[in-house]
């Protein structure tokens, strides 16, 4: 089993907590990873065993891959985090459970507005399910390191600050349209802009919200599509996981461990969701756009000076 040093109960309650704050503000969960990951020393290609002492293996050996893929510490860590996103979905599910009723109702033909926003879900979600099925190895591949993160930190703030100074002239808080009451092509849109965050440190949320500021949505409403939207995201990417390295994964660190994750992150995830809402009501998206340009001068100095 890997020693308690590399992925413990602290490291992952750590990790937990991180994101569970980062998933739903528009500050890149994956850049405060990367150097929570950093300070953790969680990176590196360690293979992890089970409890047995025996190799973990995300894909077994065969005849056309005899040295199988092994799960290493990098690699653990990665999927772990995904899986604790659960926690996130959760969060969310609490919070806006009057949302996902009117959706239930819709689908159950009792609600027309509860029908219409499940298809502006849908319609937002598609072109990100479908570049990430054809283009997540040559994302992985070429964009997530260190030097892509932050510069996709440092773009999305500078991106936010205009986005909420045009925002602010163009639209009052209290005018929009409701949820429902998107058309199609804005949804599209909307998931178009959700696509640049398959560049890791980009920030879905952060598109998703900009996205919502752009068609005219207030503040508080670009932001519940945003975790609406994100439920639907990072669900699929939970369960695209979980089928690819879930049972390695609790080989590896036990079934207690992604559990205590999911906890952790539903918990963190649930105050940031709330505190956010009411700070954007009333101050808007600039502090969020100035804190990413900070955290990336911040990663600069620590990878690079």
């Amino acid at each position: 089993m890997v020693e308690p040093a590399e992925l413990g109960l602290f490291e992952a309650s750590v990790l937990g907590v991180v994101e569970g704050i980062t998933e739903y503000l528009p500050i890149s969960s994956t850049g405060h990873l990367i150097l929570t990951a950093h300070f953790l020393e969680l990176s590196g290609d360690t293979v992890l065993k089970d409890k047995s002492g025996n190799v973990v293996f995300v894909e077994m050996p065969s005849a056309e891959n005899p040295a199988g893929v092994p799960l290493t510490l990098e690699t653990g860590k990665n999927a772990y985090l995904i899986i604790i996103q659960f926690g996130a979905i959760v969060a969310v599910v609490i919070l806006y459970w009057e949302r996902l009723l009117t959706i239930l109702f819709g689908v159950l033909g009792k609600n027309r507005n509860g029908v219409l926003l499940l298809r502006n879900l849908m319609v937002a979600f598609i072109p990100i399910a479908v570049l990430a099925l054809l283009f997540k190895d040559l994302i992985d591949k070429y964009l997530f390191g260190n030097l892509p993160v932050i510069l996709a930190l440092f773009i999305g703030g500078v991106a936010i600050l205009l986005v909420d100074r045009w925002h602010r002239r163009k639209v009052k808080d209290d005018s929009g349209p409701d949820l429902h009451e998107l058309t199609l092509r804005q949804c599209a849109f909307i998931g178009a802009l959700q696509c640049v965050a398959l560049w890791p440190g980009t920030s879905r949320s952060m598109m998703t919200i900009i996205g919502g500021y752009l068609v005219r949505l207030s503040p508080t409403k670009a932001a519940e599509f945003s975790f609406l939207l994100g439920l639907v995201t990072l669900l699929a990417a939970c369960i695209y996981t979980g089928f690819k390295v879930g049972l390695p994964l609790t080989n590896a660190f036990g079934w207690w461990m992604p559990l205590l994750g999911c906890i952790i992150a539903a918990v963190s995830a649930a105050f940031a969701v709330k505190w956010m809402v009411n700070y954007l009501g009333k101050h808007g998206l600039a502090v969020f756009g100035y804190y990413r340009i900070v955290l990336a001068v911040v990663l600069a100095v620590v990878f690079y000076l």
